[in-house]
């Protein structure tokens, strides 16, 4: 990985920036680190990835909103399960839709939620802030690399890579 200072600088940077962030305001921190993992390991770039990533996030919260709600007007556990099965059923059928198509994102989201006991309140603000927190990483990297680029340019030299 012939860029991988430039990684390490700004997801370093960015992610001591947010924990500060989330402990200021009260945010739970790992949930935005869910939401930042969201951001880079679906598909799209730039602010669509956001949007995938905030869909497919927000919609398992969602589910997983759905599930308990559903299951806690029943006595019997089965319930749950059919709830679990009709919702898990729904979160791979909605990735017909592009902006829900990375399917892992809504059981990141689910599983936040079960994490969380269903407190939406304090899961969608830091997870809607670690999407943008992974988009803010990638934007300050191609920055570092785009100075490294025209440093190398302006002195003649090449920094020495370590890979």
């Amino acid at each position: 990985m012939e860029n991988r200072w430039q990684v390490a600088i700004s997801a370093g940077l960015l992610a001591a920036i947010w924990c500060g962030i989330a402990d200021t305001f009260h945010l739970v921190t790992w949930i935005g680190f869910l939401g930042c993992s969201t951001f880079f390991a679906q598909p799209k770039a730039g602010f669509q990835g956001v949007m995938m990533a905030w869909c497919t996030n927000l919609s398992g919260v969602f589910w997983a909103w759905l599930i308990i709600s559903g299951s806690s007007f029943f006595v019997s556990p089965v319930a749950g399960y059919l709830f679990t099965g009709i919702a898990t059923s729904a979160m791979c059928l909605q990735a017909s839709y592009q902006k829900f198509s990375f399917i892992p994102g809504a059981f990141i989201g689910c599983c936040i939620t079960f994490a969380m006991a269903g407190d939406v309140a304090n899961i969608v603000p830091p997870l809607v802030l670690g999407a943008l927190l992974g988009f803010c990483m990638s934007l300050l990297t191609a920055q570092l690399i785009s100075l490294r680029q025209k440093w190398s340019a302006s002195t003649g030299s090449e920094i020495a890579s370590a890979d």
